[in-house]
């Protein structure tokens, strides 16, 4: 995310508070206009959606907004919910505020209707029309059968708001996304709207039909949309492609209808290239991050000792035992090397207390273990984390005794002040970076 937590400031549309946020500082305006819910903070607190903002703002000023009703604009009355035209005003509103005469628009899914609506209103004040997971209407028609009939968008709607305090069937927008992912996405529902504005909304959307519109555009338009999309399907974007003068569709891998679910760098470099002409692809992301290694010490004599079976069990009981305290802590396992973990915390002190809680844990097992912890810029790739600090926490782990956790000098610190105490170990000359101060771990 960006170095700063982006101010969330306040635009005026009528007698209602508009929140909005402006990212990056590129040649041209974007304007995203957000689906069903959005929160203009709690978007960076989602990396993968934070990711592609961040994205999306390398190339552009990015502004961020919260429709009325949703997320940190004013709440509307259940009973006088907004017709599109009232949070079209939302979005020149807010470009008003930030004093944008002209602006790329990149509506998705509910969002691409208001996107549809303003750019046939204004076209003076669209550079660039793009439109990612989006339908034109929200109830089938013999002429638009991809919609959900009436009952069935009831019983969806009903369902929804029954559901709310648990978990949220969400397999309609990230079929294919792991329930950690789907259980996020369902808090941040949550957090933005109550279940019945939720709901409310969602009835609103029922009522939508922009289908008259669409020739209307005079901006030079980028439809997205993903072939496995279940929620607005891929045929209902190659129409909406087809009914705008000179629009361009691209078909994308995957089912997530979820802009940040799936690969969403595919989708970044499709816009990227549509507005810049060039896709320059993701950079790395770098974020601070503290990384325990532990591993079991004299594991093959161990193994050797108890014979396969045997060995195999305890290893699972040790495993399991470690994966207790990571989940305790908040930590995210990575790699699982034979008898050794890697894993990344946000805070060194969880780290800490984590590989404290394993050392001491595996005693009942009969092991033991040494663990290591350092703090430092890592790089994401994917799944992965790399970088110097990776490579140096491992190394201070493999300077550590039995039952031993040594952290860097960064590490002790970063938690001065926690109740955490060390004996000081000296120097170690760790290869492949050099002479580091190590402390041990005495009382986490």
């Amino acid at each position: 995310m960006p170095s700063a937590r982006p101010e969330t400031r306040y635009a005026k549309s009528g007698v209602l508070n508009i929140a909005y946020q402006v990212v990056g500082k590129g040649p041209l305006d974007l304007i995203y206009v957000p689906g069903w819910i959005s929160n203009v903070e709690l978007n960076w607190d989602e990396p993968a959606l934070a990711h592609v903002l961040e994205r999306l703002s390398s190339f552009s000023r990015l502004i961020l907004f919260d429709k009325r009703g949703t997320g940190l604009s004013d709440p509307v009355p259940p009973d006088r919910l907004p017709t599109l035209e009232e949070r079209m005003d939302d979005v020149r509103a807010v470009l008003d505020a930030v004093d944008c005469s002209q602006a790329a628009v990149f509506g998705f899914s509910e969002g691409g209707l208001m996107s549809v609506l303003f750019a046939a209103t204004y076209p003076e004040r669209i550079s660039a029309l793009v439109l990612y997971g989006v339908f034109a209407k929200r109830i089938w028609s013999p002429d638009y059968p991809w919609a959900p009939k009436p009952d069935e968008r009831a019983q969806e709607i009903e369902h929804l708001e029954r559901n709310w305090s648990e978990r949220m069937d969400l397999d309609q927008l990230v079929p294919s996304e792991d329930d950690a992912f789907k259980e996020r996405l369902a808090t941040y529902f949550r957090r933005s709207v109550s279940p019945g504005a939720g709901a409310a909304l969602m009835r609103m959307n029922t009522q939508l039909d922009v289908r008259e519109v669409l020739p209307a555009i005079q901006a030079p338009t980028l439809v997205l949309h993903r072939t496995g999309d279940r929620d607005a399907k891929v045929e209902e974007g190659r129409w909406i492609a087809s009914r705008i003068p000179g629009a361009k569709f691209v078909e994308l891998p995957g089912d997530a209808h979820t802009l940040w679910a799936g690969d969403p760098d595919e989708v970044v470099d499709e816009i990227e290239e549509f507005l810049t002409g060039a896709r320059r692809g993701p950079e790395p992301d770098r974020v601070l991050a503290s990384v325990l290694f532990t591993d079991i010490v004299g594991s093959t004599a161990q193994a050797s000792k108890l014979g396969d079976r045997r060995w195999r069990e305890l290893l699972e009981r040790h495993h399991a035992l470690v994966r207790r305290q990571l989940e305790r802590y908040q930590g995210r396992e990575l790699d699982t090397a034979g008898d050794g973990f890697f894993a990344t915390f946000d805070g060194p002190a969880r780290a800490i207390r984590a590989a404290q809680a394993v050392v001491v844990g595996v005693r009942g097992l009969g092991l033991e273990v040494r663990a290591g912890v350092h703090t430092g810029e890592c790089e994401l790739h994917e799944s992965k984390v790399t970088g110097i600090a990776v490579a140096a926490g491992a190394r201070v782990a493999g300077a550590a005794g039995a039952g031993e956790v040594l952290v860097s000098q960064t590490v002790k610190d970063l938690v001065a002040g926690s109740g955490i105490s060390f004996e000081d170990r000296g120097e170690h000359e760790l290869k492949g970076v050099g002479a580091w101060r190590l402390y041990s771990v005495v009382d986490a």
